[in-house]
This record gives structure tokens, C-alpha cells and sequence, in this order.
């Protein structure tokens, strides 16, 4: 059986998919990895294009009809996670009122933001905002084009360095609110693959994870030529916040952390309530 997996060409991604990607995890299934930029993998998700993809957190909700979530290959930021930046100093009450680049409507960070805005200025203000593409928004931002920017991946480190002033962190603003970590990204698998494939699936890519932490050298010598520019260094650091043991096994704390952000944004209004099943 052929298997396509979706994932982003993201240095973490790659990481976790290095034991797949080098022949290290051994499978009777063949795996394609299809590699595009996570707001394409929701739009997919949506469609049920694939037999395991990577997704947003936020877009699981429209897509748990279709899919089961595993629970490896979970992203979670603890007491970090996507910012917003801007071009000068500002205070959180200036964002309210100005245009925020965005990396997607069905991102876990558009999600976030927008219950942001909810707790701190009241159920009726929505952040003003326009999609651009997330690695093209701290440039925009340098071009005049935006005065803010929700950024995500590596943009989270690197941001000082383009310039860039931090108005909130919401990994932060989360972990102080609920003591839980922030969900970010899941994997999934279809569910009408059948209880074997999805097993084997569910096998092959919790071992392709594990063999990235075990063989740390060589999947990150294979993540680096993702890292869109960032050092051996950075892009170690980068990997690290997103691939370790909660990657492994989200535990009971992970599972709890996205049942309560997606209830949270369906008592909100902003996704549909839904059930989340977990494979185990």
C-alpha cells in the first residue's frame, strides 16, 4: 500500500521524518512525502486528499470527521509559541486598531490570536488581518507593507535580529491562563484506511521520531536543508522546541491542551465543536 504523507518543508518536520525519509524505519507500505506549507495541508485535510498529513490543531476541527489523531508528532510550544512582532515598539492595545499579517486562516496561530483579542478586549473585537504566505511576513513587515506580523516557525527566534519588536507571545499568554502547553501542530491519519493500515501507519512515523532522537546528528544534517537560511545552531535550538519527548507521546496534559483550545474557540464561535478521537 502506498501512503502519502504530508508534512511541511519545515526543519522540525523533516526531523521527525528522517527515519521514514532515510530507509532507517522499515515498512511493507511505501511512504511519498508530500511536502507543502501547512495552510495547503488544511485545505487538503479538508478534502481527505491524504492518508496521513500533518495539520493545524485548528483546522483538525473541521477535518475530525475524516481523521483520527495520533498521539505522536504533536507540536506544542511551553511558554513560547507564535508572536506577534511589529515593525516598532508597541503596546497590545495599538495592535487592536492596525492590519496583522497572518500565516493562514486555519493556522493554530490565527486561532490563538483570535482568542486572544477575545479575552483581552471582549468577545466582539476580531483582529483585522491579511493572509500572507508565513515566511514572507517578516519581510513584508521590513517593506512597509504591514506594521505587524503573526509570525511562526523559525521567525520565533530570529525576529530580533530582522528588526522586529515582540507585542506578545501567545505560548506565554497560554501557559499563564491555563498552566498547559500551547497546540500547535498534529498528525493524523484517515480513518477509513482500516484499523490495520492506520496501526502501521501510526507505528512507522512514532519510529521515524524515535530515530531522529536517537541518530540526532544525521536527522539534523537532513532537517538542515529546510532551515531556509538558519545555522546548524539555530536550527538545532528551532528543532528541539518542537521535536522531543512530548513529540513522542503528547500525554494526557497534550490531549487536554487541545480539547480545551478547541473548546474554548467553539464556546467562542470561531470553530465547530467537535469530539477529538486519539489513536493510541
Amino acid at each position: 500500500m502506498k501512503i502519502r504523507l504530508g508534512h511541511s518543508p519545515d526543519s522540525d518536520d523533516a526531523f521527525m521524518f528522517w527515519g521514514l525519509a532515510s530507509g532507517e524505519v522499515k515498512s511493507d507500505y511505501e511512504f511519498e512525502h508530500i511536502l507543502r506549507d501547512i495552510q495547503t495541508l488544511n485545505e487538503w485535510a479538508m478534502e481527505g486528499r491524504l492518508e496521513s498529513t500533518a495539520v493545524s490543531v485548528h483546522a483538525f476541527a473541521y477535518v475530525a470527521d475524516k481523521y483520527a489523531l495520533l498521539r505522536h508528532g504533536g507540536s506544542f510550544g511551553d511558554d513560547y509559541g507564535p508572536m506577534v512582532v511589529t515593525s516598532r515598539p508597541m503596546t497590545i492595545d495599538e495592535i487592536k486598531g492596525i492590519t496583522i499579517a497572518v500565516p493562514g486562516k486555519l493556522t493554530s496561530a490565527f486561532l490563538e490570536l483570535n482568542l486572544f483579542f477575545a479575552k483581552t478586549f471582549g468577545n466582539d473585537v476580531k483582529p483585522k488581518f491579511e493572509v500572507v504566505p508565513f515566511d514572507q511576513i517578516i519581510p513584508a513587515i521590513q517593506e512597509g507593507r504591514f506594521e505587524a506580523g503573526l509570525i511562526i516557525h523559525e521567525g520565533q527566534l530570529t525576529y530580533k535580529e530582522e528588526g522586529m519588536h515582540l507585542v506578545v507571545d501567545l505560548g506565554v499568554w497560554w501557559k499563564e491562563m491555563t498552566g498547559l502547553p500551547l497546540p500547535l501542530g498534529v498528525n493524523v491519519v484517515r480513518k477509513d484506511l482500516g484499523e490495520n493500515a492506520v496501526k502501521e501507519i501510526s507505528r512507522c512515523m512514532r519510529e521515524s521520531i524515535t530515530a531522529g532522537l536517537g541518530h540526532r546528528g544525521k536527522a539534523l544534517d537532513y532537517a538542515l536543508q529546510f532551515a531556509r537560511g538558519m545555522d546548524s545552531q539555530t536550527s538545532d535550538t528551532f528543532v528541539g522546541m518542537y521535536v522531543n519527548n512530548r513529540t513522542l507521546d503528547m500525554g494526557d496534559e497534550g490531549v487536554k491542551a487541545i480539547r480545551l483550545l478547541l473548546k474554548m474557540g467553539a464556546d467562542a464561535g470561531l470553530v465547530p465543536p467537535v469530539e477529538v478521537e486519539v489513536v493510541d
